[in-house]
């Protein structure tokens, strides 16, 4: 083994070894994978993940809708498709010589609960519902409402059984496990006591509900009234009136639907970059898929450094480069030093030449064994030490990032693991998307020109 090889293992990314390598196709391949969810924590590419698996399926033979609730539009332009909304939508341009199908969405919240209101009232309480101004704002900005309405928009897609393969770009989120917690959420807030308080009255009818409203509810609706305004709370009442025989359809549906989740044919992959906070919400997720008998498939690890000179140690780098900025501290080719001398010593000032003072114009003497610092060489040496400078800082990147991929594969041996290359760019177009799908699959941050 040379001199350099320690060095490099220690400073350079080297392929996954400790870890299972996530194979890709196989999963969008098999017929008995119907849902695949991408989560993982904020600004890791979950969306474009999720658009790249939908195209790489699609052009393998399969019928796939992405779901996408990132209102960055940012899986719309990169399809080519002017705007996403609740329909889903037909995109061009994908190769289906397979006989696949692509089609994309975004999540509309507010749309969806209202789809929802519409199918399970009647004209004219549904009038009634979405007219509140109570519900307007539940609809539009309730904490958890775009999870739950997430959940509920699977459920719809996977019930029309229209498409063979879901690929859902999960909410983001403070937590990107929320939508599995929204249902339990909403549901504890439709069944919760302030609900049941304001049902009683209605329930109750007539004049005793009005006298147990004034009795039992006096206190409460004062004290509330006082905080959310009279009008406020009419609407509430109002609200929860008019949804009481809707309260246990969410219920149901939402608990369909989570089942849906724990189901064979679905697939969780976790996305994260090789970063420390990252992987350490991916090791969360990982714990909490298993706690709640979600099934993992794997690890998508995004944004991998590389570098196809790593062979360069940073440590060696470093040294090159401070040769380059200072070469006095090392001889010239003959081995003597004394051009490094004092001026005292050299050839200028001892009186031994006996040559006559420089001419007006006549550059001056060099007494230090250096090219003057404006000339090419100087220049060109100044530019390589820089350069050795970014490798170096490169190198210790890529060892940072392996150190942190380690300590996960260690953690989490069971978790199969595949990368995709830090690009230098966003992706925009289909032919990004299609790149990202092929480093997917084969589990390899870089991946030859076309020719090489």
């Amino acid at each position: 083994m040379s001199p350099e090889d320690p060095a490099r293992h220690r400073e350079g990314a080297r392929p996954l070894t400790a870890a299972r390598v996530l194979d890709v196709d196989h999963l969008l391949e098999d017929p008995q994978t119907r849902i695949v969810v991408c989560c993982g924590s904020g600004g890791v590419g979950k969306t474009t993940t999720a658009a790249a698996l939908g195209l790489r399926a699609a052009e393998r033979g399969r019928k796939v809708v992405v779901l996408t609730i990132d209102p960055a539009r940012r899986l719309a332009q990169s399809m080519g498709i002017d705007s996403l909304d609740n329909t889903p939508r037909r995109v061009k341009g994908v190769d289906d010589a397979a006989g696949g199908e692509l089609h994309a969405m975004m999540l509309d919240m507010k749309r969806t609960f209202d789809e929802i209101v519409e199918s399970h009232a009647d004209p004219e309480r549904a009038a009634a519902i979405l007219g509140n101004p109570f519900y307007q704002s539940l609809s539009a900005g309730f904490a958890g409402t775009q999870e739950y309405m997430a959940m509920e928009k699977l459920g719809q897609l996977r019930a029309k059984d229209e498409w063979d393969l879901i690929v859902v770009d999960t909410p983001p989120s403070r937590s990107a496990l929320d939508f599995l917690d929204a249902p339990k959420r909403l549901g504890s807030f439709l069944d919760g006591k302030l609900i049941r308080v304001l049902l009683a009255p209605a329930k109750v009818g007539g004049r005793a509900g009005m006298k147990f409203l004034n009795v039992g509810m006096s206190m409460m609706t004062g004290v509330l009234g006082k905080v959310l305004g009279g009008q406020f709370l009419k609407d509430v009442q109002t609200f929860v009136a008019a949804m009481d025989s809707m309260f246990g359809g969410f219920r149901t549906r939402a608990d369909a639907t989570y089942k849906l989740l724990q189901a064979p044919g679905t697939a969780f992959l976790v996305v994260a970059a090789p970063e420390r906070d990252a992987l350490r919400e991916a090791a969360y997720f990982v714990q909490r898929l298993a706690a709640e008998d979600m099934p993992l498939a794997g690890l998508v690890l995004n944004r991998v450094h590389g570098s196809g000179a790593d062979r360069l140690s940073a440590e060696r780098a470093l040294a090159a480069a401070e040769n380059l900025e200072d070469p006095r501290i090392v001889d010239q080719d003959d081995g003597k030093a004394g051009v490094r001398t004092s001026p005292g010593n050299s050839p200028e000032t001892d009186g031994s030449s006996g040559s006559a003072d420089p001419e007006p114009g006549d550059p001056s003497p060099d007494t230090t064994g250096e090219a003057p610092a404006d000339t090419p060489e100087r220049s060109v040496d100044a530019l390589a030490a820089g350069l050795l400078r970014l490798h170096a800082e490169r190198m210790h990147l890529l060892a940072r990032e392996q150190r942190t991929r380690d300590r996960f594969t260690a953690r989490h041996p069971e978790v199969a693991v595949t990368e995709v290359a830090a690009l230098p760019g966003d992706v925009h177009d289909l032919a990004g998307l299609r790149d990202i799908g092929a480093r997917l699959a084969t589990g390899r941050p870089e991946l030859p020109e076309p020719g090489a």
